[in-house]
């Protein structure tokens, strides 16, 4: 162990030189290593794993049936072959081992999933099993047979499928995740879709406010930054054929700033006097007939919508409601009721449902009332982001006559505690929500990440409420939304010994940030570690100046000599403390190779670097790396930053790490070298 005496030292003198010194670095056949996950997600119901694989080779598909659910298993898998393992899945031979995908509605496959003992007739549910003889998905319908594909991808490994046995079937019979529609839509739906089939969704609620309708456009309120219809349509299909039902989400009532874009519509203000107008007027039948109707017809037909969820939440947040002398006259709770009505009705016309949110027609205020004056089938959408575990509003509503759908948010224990209580009301299901802006798609991957890893959380729970929570669900959302092969890449690690500025342990207040051995990282070990994909030498923190006086002695630069190729960087890093700007540049890496030029990584918080007491994981940019806690039980994590090398034929000859002096200080406590042979 370094003396903090050394450390000091150290300190002083890369603070004067600055200049780069030398660390040890030793190959290793393991760099990096994406490997498959034993977890699976959602958790069956019953499932055992006896030892054995079935080997991939001459292994094939094949399909019983016509259902275009079972294609769609073969689709799957095929895809999973390519990206988990560069092979190709092909079709099954006439003999050897094979993967059958069929129902229960093929006599043999019947015969042989009750013989194995593994039978459902469930609604969604499968039987799987793997063995020395291939691998059999069972459906009790067709879309069983795909959830069970689902299953099955997860039991791939590059030696071959791992032996199992599952019967298995859904506690909820709607599973819905919501999804947005705008400018970027094609770049985020076409990864999230496949993923929350992957999860066994089986329905999209999908935010369609701002779609380029041929209304919206007609009525000069269409915005630029919406989707057009045709994207609308392209990723209705891509759901569908993804085993999903689209749900279109069009707020109305409230929320419909969407109507007034451009400065159209100003007739039909709720409030004439309203700067930002929010709510329409619902006694102006030119809400219904020049807006409403015609671009539900619309949503309706572009994306097959069996059901459309129009709103109707935090009516009264904003604007004055009722506003008008007419509207004050009949009273807030018929307006609601009468425009609900109008707008149930309607949809009926067109064969479709209505679902609303529960706040505005539930609340304590109107609840003995109001309710009874709606249709009995509207579906209501009861939304709780708070965890817990008594939420009696479901039963309420239950109680009332109305179909129920929980819906929960981002926190750990949300999705969780709410789907306990929608399947003790006799609940349709849960929906998971997600609210990162009207034209905000691309933050589910960098900026708003944490919802993401949500999607995985609430997945687990509403297929299967009793099984236990989801463990390490940000690395699963991470590769499901971006998955990558399965291999290994030789590299090296560096050990930062030499350099490091803090110990990790802090026995006498000098080491790591100063606050004794109850809040350090002493359970973060040194030597060779696996942390997540990565292999690093822990050695000690290469911590850096910042603003806090406990790092005030500590340089604000530092390089490793480093001498040799790589084709990524690996940066096992974190921050003594956080920073209260989100994206703030807190310092960066320069990367100096052989022939003289350089290229900087910039340390942006919150995006490629967080403190070590910062768990929610914004940005999916870096990998989640190390996880545990201090000794008075804190939380703590340390993420990986891999940086991709544009020139890895030339000889890497330093790192420099470089502070810009902010409150979030760099601190580098694992690098590693990533091929370069």
């Amino acid at each position: 162990m370094i003396s903090p005496k050394k450390f000091l030292g150290l300190s002083l003198f890369a603070l004067a030189t600055a200049q780069a010194a030398p660390a040890q670095i030793t190959p290793i056949p393991d760099a990096r290593a994406q490997v498959p996950s034993t977890q699976l997600l959602p958790q069956p119901k019953r499932a055992e794993f006896p030892a054995g694989t079935l080997a991939l080779t001459g292994l094939g598909v094949r399909t019983l049936g016509n259902a275009p659910e079972l294609g769609w298993a073969a689709r799957d898998l095929r895809a999973e072959w390519k990206t988990r393992l560069g092979a190709a899945l092909p079709d099954a031979k006439a003999s050897g081992p094979s993967i059958v995908i069929g129902t229960l509605a093929d006599a043999d496959l019947a015969a042989k999933a009750k013989a194995a003992g593994l039978s459902t007739t469930a609604a969604e549910g499968y039987a799987l099993w793997v063995d020395a003889g291939g691998a059999y998905i069972v459906g009790a319908d067709a879309k069983g047979a795909y959830e069970g594909a689902q299953t099955l991808r997860q039991l791939l490994t590059p030696a071959g499928l791992r032996f199992a046995r599952v019967s298995d079937s859904p506690t909820l019979k709607e599973r819905v995740a919501m999804i947005y529609l705008d400018q970027y839509s094609k770049g985020v739906n076409d990864a999230l879709i496949p993923m929350l089939a992957a999860l066994k969704y089986n329905a999209v609620l999908v935010m369609s406010n701002y779609v380029q309708w041929d209304t919206a456009r007609a009525g000069g309120y269409a915005h630029p930054g919406g989707a057009s219809k045709a994207e609308a349509r392209r990723v209705a299909a891509l759901a569908r054929e993804h085993g999903l039902e689209v749900i279109p989400l069009i707020e109305t009532l409230g929320h419909v700033q969407w109507m007034y874009y451009g400065g159209a519509n100003k007739d039909l203000y709720q409030d004439p006097d309203s700067q930002n107008p929010y709510a329409y007027d619902t006694l102006n039948p030119a809400t219904y007939s020049r807006v409403l109707f015609p671009i539900f017809k619309e949503a309706a037909e572009v994306f097959g919508a069996k059901t459309i969820h129009i709103g109707h939440d935090e009516v009264r947040n904003r604007d004055r409601f009722p506003a008008r002398a007419n509207g004050k006259a009949a009273g807030f709770e018929k307006l609601f009721v009468d425009d609900t009505v109008k707008i149930h009705d309607h949809l009926k016309s067109l064969g479709v449902n209505t679902m609303i949110w529960h706040d505005s027609a539930f609340s304590d205020s109107v609840i003995s009332s109001l309710p009874a004056k709606l249709p009995r089938d509207i579906q209501v959408a009861y939304w709780n982001y708070a965890p817990g575990t008594d939420y009696p509003t479901v039963q309420q509503i239950t109680s009332l006559g109305f179909p129920v759908l929980g819906a929960s948010w981002d926190e750990a224990g949300n999705a969780e505690g709410l789907t306990d209580a929608a399947v003790k009301a006799g609940a349709l299901g849960m929906i998971q929500t997600r609210w990162t802006g009207y034209f905000g798609n691309p933050s589910i991957w960098d900026g708003q990440a944490q919802q993401g890893v949500a999607y995985v959380r609430a997945a687990g729970a509403f297929w299967n409420p009793d099984a236990r929570p989801v463990q390490s669900a940000e690395a699963i959302y991470r590769d499901l939304y971006a998955p990558v092969a399965y291999r290994g890449a030789a590299g090296a690690t560096v050990n930062l010994g030499t350099l490091a500025t803090r110990s990790l342990t802090d026995d006498d207040e000098k080491g790591w940030i100063g606050k004794g051995p109850d809040i350090d990282l002493r359970n973060l070990k040194t030597g060779v570690q696996q942390i997540g994909a990565y292999k690093f030498e822990i050695s000690g923190a290469l911590m850096l100046r910042g603003a806090r006086g406990a790092v005030s002695d500590l340089p604000t630069k530092v390089s490793i000599e480093i001498g040799r190729r790589a084709d990524a960087l690996a940066f096992l890093h974190t921050t003594g403390w956080p920073s209260a700007v989100a994206r703030e540049n807190i310092g960066r890496y320069e990367i100096e190779y052989a022939d003289g030029t350089k290229l900087v990584q910039p340390l942006e918080y919150g995006r490629h670097i967080r403190a070590w007491t910062d768990t929610l994981p914004t940005s999916m940019i870096p990998a989640p790396g190390w996880a545990g806690q201090t000794a008075d039980g804190l939380v703590v994590n340390v993420p990986v930053l891999e940086w991709k090398n544009p020139k890895p034929a030339v000889a890497i000859k330093s790192i420099t790490l470089i502070s810009e002096g902010k409150n979030a200080n760099p601190t580098l406590i694992g690098l590693t070298l990533i091929g370069g042979q």
